[in-house]
């Protein structure tokens, strides 16, 4: 699958998922079209790659103004950085997130900020977010249903990862969508590779979710990053030591260097996606998600 790329979600014909190409990288990123009674987006992408969304609803035949819902799974700007520009071409949609996330789609000058902090020169591959208007959001909690017309997701919050993450659950055709809560699928590899970014990764937390979704065992995981995976109790069995494992290896390079700037660089160096997502992406992915590590770690040292 190449950036642009539409495909239905297997097992479904109204169900669709294009590669937005998020940092110019294909098979990363997701955003996914439910063709309903009332269609809705799940996920929107970083925004820059908009045109390629609003392609797919062209190729669907779905009208802008068909478009009901606009559902970011969390306010991280790679899954909802284009809710402005979407609220502002689909008129008749809402909004709709986890309550927690909401100000910051409204206002996100602080979203950008720790954004621009955290992934440093990869910004170029985000669009400057619009604010969603606070008439055009709806803040979700745990619990909720979100009504399609002819079906209903259910709202689970998932806040691992971050707290204003949620996933959602189509019943009728047992789809979940997993935003960050179910780790980075990779389709090269078959497997899931960790996600920790700073400032909010909490290792119990994500455990816990991915707990939660095994508890759901859906038919299909519609990961943001990337695509529909069969559901295969292993794969999360599998992501579960890769988290913990992961997040021994930060502290025991930590401990051994005694200088995090060299853990970054140690493993950036060392990152074992290059071959699939490309130096410059890998790299960046594996220093992000040291960071989120060495931030966790830090709170964990001050609550002894």
């Amino acid at each position: 699958m190449a950036i642009g790329d539409l495909a239905a979600v297997p097992g479904t014909d109204d169900v669709y998922y294009v590669d937005v190409g998020t940092h110019g990288v294909p098979r990363y990123g997701t955003v996914y079209l439910l063709d309903a009674a009332q269609p809705a987006l799940v996920d929107t992408g970083t925004g820059q790659n908009r045109e390629l969304v609003f392609d797919t609803l062209d190729e669907v035949g779905i009208d802008r103004e068909a478009v009901q819902h606009i559902l970011p799974t969390h306010v991280h700007l790679d899954h909802a950085g284009g809710a402005g520009y979407f609220a502002d071409a689909c008129p008749n949609a809402t909004v709709r997130t986890h309550e927690i996330g909401v100000p910051h789609l409204v206002d996100p000058d602080r979203l950008v900020a720790g954004t621009k902090d955290a992934v440093g020169d990869q910004w170029e591959f985000y669009a400057d977010p619009e604010p969603v208007p606070e008439d055009r959001i709806e803040g979700l909690t745990d619990g909720d249903e979100i009504d399609l017309g002819d079906r209903t997701l259910s709202v689970i919050h998932t806040p691992g990862h971050a707290p204003h993450q949620t996933v959602f659950l189509d019943s009728r055709d047992d789809l979940l969508f997993t935003g960050d809560a179910a780790g980075i699928y990779v389709p090269e590899r078959d497997t899931i590779r960790e996600t920790s970014p700073p400032p909010q990764f909490d290792l119990e937390g994500c455990l816990a979710d991915v707990r939660t979704i095994e508890d759901i065992a859906p038919e299909t995981l519609c990961f943001g990053h990337f695509g529909p995976r069969e559901y295969d109790p292993e794969l999360l069995e599998g992501y579960k030591r890769t988290l913990v494992e992961w997040v021994e290896a930060v502290r025991q390079k930590r401990a051994e260097l005694g200088d995090d700037e060299a853990v970054i660089e140690h493993f950036a160096e060392n990152s074992d996606m290059i071959e699939i997502w490309g130096e410059r992406k890998a790299r960046a992915e594996d220093t992000l998600n040291v960071r989120g590590v060495l931030a966790a770690l830090d709170r964990a040292g001050s609550d002894d």
